[in-house]
């Protein structure tokens, strides 16, 4: 699932074509049309599907059609690559502890959007990001993974979210892997 530019989304389909992830992203699912990720999604090869947010009437009708999307392509584990939606508690329930969520801040710090702002102005000297199982208070699952990031003295919002990017591509894969090991979804 991913609402932008679809880094994350990429980095983690060329951690399952290419090693070390031993999985298949066998479907995208975004809410904002003609966003990078869908770009990203047809360049790759990988079948992509349109939940506008703003065609449904409520989070949970929202929650249902992906729902349906994600019973009909069969998946097994359900990843937020930059989803900027909060999600319902009947995603939870039908994907419990198969929901696994990136967010550019070290959890429990600076929860919700705008996490690298909210970080740059409480002048922290160390920031990163969190893979995390969703639950439903937004940012509060447990922790899968995370990795730290040097806060600088010149550090613009843009030039510390590249940091943070280049991290969140890195613990994502393995973030996955040890949510699916988890579940006996790899290797049960």
């Amino acid at each position: 699932m991913a609402s932008g530019s679809g880094s994350n989304f990429e980095a983690l389909v060329g951690a399952c074509r290419n090693g070390p992830l031993a999985a298949t992203v066998c479907q995208l699912v975004v809410n904002n049309p003609g966003c990078g990720a869908a770009q990203r999604a047809e360049r790759l090869g990988v079948p992509c599907t349109i939940h506008d947010h703003r065609l449904f009437n409520s989070r949970e009708a929202l929650d249902q059609a992906l729902i349906a999307s994600f019973q009909a392509a069969n998946v097994d584990l359900v990843v937020m690559a930059g989803w900027m939606r909060i999600v319902t508690q009947a995603l939870i329930d039908a994907y419990p502890q198969r929901l696994v969520n990136i967010h550019p801040s070290l959890l429990p710090s600076f929860r919700g959007a705008r996490a690298i702002e909210q970080a740059l102005a409480a002048g922290v000297q160390l920031s990163g990001c969190t893979a995390h199982l969703v639950s439903l208070e937004v940012d509060t699952g447990p922790i899968l993974v995370q990795a730290a990031v040097p806060v600088l003295a010149s550090d613009t919002a843009d030039s510390l979210a590249a940091r943070i990017h280049a991290q969140e591509h890195r613990i994502l894969p393995l973030a996955v892997q040890l949510a699916a090991e988890r579940l006996e979804l790899l290797y049960g």
